[in-house]
């Protein structure tokens, strides 16, 4: 069945060339912004809702972005005012994984590459400095970006000028500002090593002046560890694992006789924190040794002089003797002195030795366990025997290194366990969360939209012309001396044969064709005087 008649299209024709000539371009003009309405909204209505993948994306990033969804398939549309790339709403999380896999976003940041640039002729020492400097923060906002669980990270130096005088310098100190993934978090050894890299990375930076925030403010680093509280919370977090690892031994080894989900054991390590420092000095007298010796001798000889009265006799010299068999002077009177004196120094052995005793020793331990009852085949809960909970004692105890010397204290009792409260579900999705339905409605509406178009503009305005153009191709001609007027589908037409019409209805029927084809009444007026004048 044909939509459109070949004769409607020529009434309808026929109507708009009747109409003035303003008109006629209305008609068109309105026609036209109705059919391209109609168009646009089909479009919108096939176009599928975009959502935001990943914004404020450097030109490479984009290319190497559009490139990957390209190959896996997936519509996507870039915003070049906010360089950002949106994706079907229903396949975001697909695009995001796919992208994760291929490393991407990679993140952005001008590092080394900014000294390959080419620099003035005239470039001052200060914008130099200032170059490199922004080439070191980003460099380390690249490499701190590419650990898990970042997105991006900026990091920001601040290192005074130091001066040729020792009192006047100053530290170096840094921030590192931390995107993290949606959901995600750093621990503290995370951030602490972050601090570390920075630290590292920058000369005259201590690993205390490095502070690391997430995106939500809130500080990551301790910037306080070399103080006391600082190192009451090391101390803190040691003893936390330390409980954690003996915890886990001893639900480990329980687990495999009393069930999984049976055991519940708490334990409370007693450290000793006490930095303590001892020299110790011992000697050995069995083990003699000289130190130092020394050894003196002396030896003097000397003759006797005469006596008497000073004078030129007295002081003459002596007179010659001779050597007898034995080789002394046996003219002469003399004498000889000799001395020997040896001065030795013993060093007994000694041994110093220096010890520094641990930290976080373990004082006492103490462990508590509670064990479930066994649930028989039938659902009943049966306590345990005194036999097994004496090997359960036993095997706590070899778990955890119970020392008696050391005080070490195990308590393992059997009670019931309260059954745990089910879980309410999760309520389900709202169907107004879903992602298709906007899809569906959208096409809905476009529908809509177009039907009401075609139905309620298009339809009365194409009926109107042809009825219009149908009214103008059917002849006027007088009836029954002119006093009637017949007009083929015309609203107020006198009636069909047979029928008597009336005078209002003949009336009305010639004011309205009056009013709607002036140029045929005229033509018959102009038929009718010709006739009555001839």
């Amino acid at each position: 069945m044909a939509l459109v008649k070949a004769e409607d299209i020529g009434n309808q024709i026929e109507g708009i060339n009747n109409l003035p000539l303003l008109k006629q371009v209305g008609l068109m003009v309105a026609l036209a912004a109705t059919i391209a309405l109609g168009v646009a909204i089909v479009l919108w209505a096939k176009t599928p809702n975009y959502k935001m993948l990943y914004g404020n994306l450097s030109d490479q990033e984009m290319l190497e972005i559009s490139s990957s969804l390209d190959q896996a398939g997936i519509r996507y549309d870039i915003n070049a005012n906010s360089s950002s790339i949106m994706v079907e709403s229903g396949r975001i999380h697909d695009a995001r994984m796919r992208l994760a896999s291929s490393g991407l976003p990679k993140g952005s940041g001008n590092g080394y590459e900014l000294l390959d640039k080419e620099q003035g002729f005239g470039t001052s020492q200060f914008i130099e400095t200032a170059r490199y400097q922004r080439a070191i923060e980003g460099e380390l906002s690249k490499t701190i970006a590419s650990v898990n669980n970042i997105q991006s990270a900026r990091v920001h130096l601040a290192i005074p000028k130091q001066s040729a005088f020792v009192r006047n310098r100053k530290s170096a100190s840094a921030s590192v500002m931390l995107n993290l993934y949606q959901g995600r978090m750093l621990n503290t050894e995370q951030a602490s090593s972050i601090a570390h890299l920075v630290a590292s990375s920058v000369p005259a930076l201590e690993m205390e002046d490095v502070t690391v925030v997430d995106q939500n403010g809130r500080l990551l680093s301790q910037p306080g560890a070399g103080t006391e509280i600082g190192q009451s919370s090391t101390q803190f977090e040691y003893r936390q694992k330390l409980e954690e690892y003996y915890i886990r031994r001893i639900e480990e080894i329980l687990e495999p006789i009393v069930g999984v989900g049976k055991s519940k054991a708490q334990v409370m390590a007693d450290l000793d924190f006490t930095v303590t420092e001892q020299t110790h000095e011992s000697f050995n007298p069995d083990l003699p040794s000289i130190r130092s010796e020394q050894t003196l001798e002396e030896e003097n000889q000397s003759a006797a002089a005469k006596g008497g009265v000073p004078g030129a006799l007295t002081n003459q010299p002596p007179g010659a003797g001779f050597i007898g068999a034995d080789g002394a002077n046996q003219g002469g009177t003399g004498s000889s002195n000799n001395s020997r004196r040896t001065v030795r120094n013993y060093e007994l052995d000694r041994t110093v030795s220096h010890t520094k005793h641990q930290t976080g020793k373990i004082k006492r331990i103490s462990a508590a366990i509670v064990i479930d009852n066994k649930l028989a085949e039938d659902g009943t809960s049966t306590p345990l025997t005194d036999e097994e909970m004496v090997q359960i004692n036993s095997l706590v105890k070899e778990a955890i290194g119970f020392n008696v010397a050391r005080g070490d204290s195990v308590n393992v009792i059997n009670a019931p366990f309260q059954l745990a409260v089910a879980e309410e579900p999760l309520p389900e999705t709202s169907l107004l969360d879903q992602p298709w339905l906007w899809d569906v409605g959208k096409q809905l509406v476009g529908l809509l939209v177009v039907l009401l178009l075609i139905f309620g503009v298009l339809k009365p305005v194409l009926k109107s012309l042809a009825e219009k153009g149908a009214a103008a191709s059917v002849p006027m001609t007088p009836v029954q001396g002119g006093e009637q007027l017949a007009f083929d589908g015309q609203q107020g037409a006198l009636p069909g044969p047979g029928s008597e019409p009336s005078y209002e209805q003949t009336l009305e029927a010639a004011k309205s064709v009056a009013q709607q084809e002036p140029q045929r009444v005229a033509s018959v007026v102009k038929e009718w005087v010709a006739k009555d004048g001839g």
